[in-house]
Parts: structure tokens; sequence; C-alpha cells
């Protein structure tokens, strides 16, 4: 059997959220709008716009298998919390959006891994690039660091990331 501190030790495994206290997730996501459905083992994901582990989400439900990685549970929460409530209320599987809007969505998983006991920012970045997620600068680090600039505007002009440009990584995401 896998244990937790064995996946947190190899960078080439992404951290499932049955790694994690789901207690944890739920209070961090509740407070913003989201809630969570735990799905059975073996069985299919609702919503799940890549297909199984990936999270699903349907309206402000967000769909999870134990073997879902933690990065897609905060990525999907992320188009949730950058969507205006009407497009939340036809919300089914494809979160649509612009390509800003996707930069914005990974940069916001990023800082809610930070808050998520458990897991961290920098696991999240690891995760993200085992997973595939592909950045001009060949990283998610590196991206978040120093080309995110248009996805900081992006959260800005919503009221999702507070300070200034130029702020990295500052602020919390606020509870809606």
């Amino acid at each position: 059997m896998t244990q937790i501190s064995d996946i947190e030790n190899d960078p080439s495994s992404v951290l499932p959220v049955s790694a994690l206290n789901l207690a944890d997730l739920r209070r961090l996501l509740v407070d913003r709008g989201l809630q969570i459905e735990l799905i059975d083992a073996g069985q299919p994901i609702p919503g799940s716009y890549w297909g199984e582990p990936e999270a699903g989400l349907i309206g402000a439900s967000l769909y999870l298998r134990g073997d879902t990685p933690v990065h897609s549970a905060l990525h999907e929460a992320g188009h949730f919390l950058c969507m205006d409530s009407a497009r939340r209320e036809h919300l089914h599987r494809d979160a649509g959006g612009s390509d800003t809007e996707e930069n914005a969505v990974c940069y916001l998983q990023c800082l809610l891994a930070s808050q998520l006991p458990g897991y961290s920012q920098q696991r999240c970045f690891a995760d993200m690039d085992s997973w595939g997620y592909n950045f001009r600068l060949g990283s998610t680090r590196a991206w978040f660091e120093d080309d995110s600039d248009d996805a900081q505007a992006w959260l800005r002009a919503r009221s999702l990331l507070p300070g200034r440009t130029g702020q990295r990584g500052q602020g919390m995401v606020p509870e809606r």
C-alpha cells in the first residue's frame, strides 16, 4: 500500500485527493460556494471534461473520486471561482472562457494549493508539470513566477486577487 510520504517524496507521482483530509478540501471550497460530491471508486465522474480520473464540474458541485488528482480538483474549483453567476447557472462539464481566463484558472489553482493543508504550491507546480501542463517557460513554477502577468491582471480585474500588478502570489483568494 502506498503511503502519503511515498507520494510526497516521488515527484513523478501526482497526489490524489485520497491522500488529503477531505474535510480540509471541503472547508477550502464550501465558503466559496462550491460543494464536493465524492464518487465511489470505479464509478464514472460526472461532469469531467477530460475524463477520469479528472474532476468534474456541474453547477456548484465538484465531483471527485479518490484517485482524482488534487491539482485537478483545484483547477476545476478555479474555473468555478472565475465564472460569473450567469455562467455558473448553466455550467455542465465545459467551463469555457478565454485563453487568458484559463491562465487565470491555473494561477488561482496554485494559490489555492497554498491554502490547502496537506498540499502546497510547490507540490501543485510539480503535479501540474508531471500531468503535462505546458507553459512557454518550461515549467509551472517558472510561468507562475515570471510569465503570469496576464493571469494576475485578469484575476485583479475581477477582484479575485488583491494587490497591484507585479505583486506575484500576494494575498489570498477571497471567499465568496
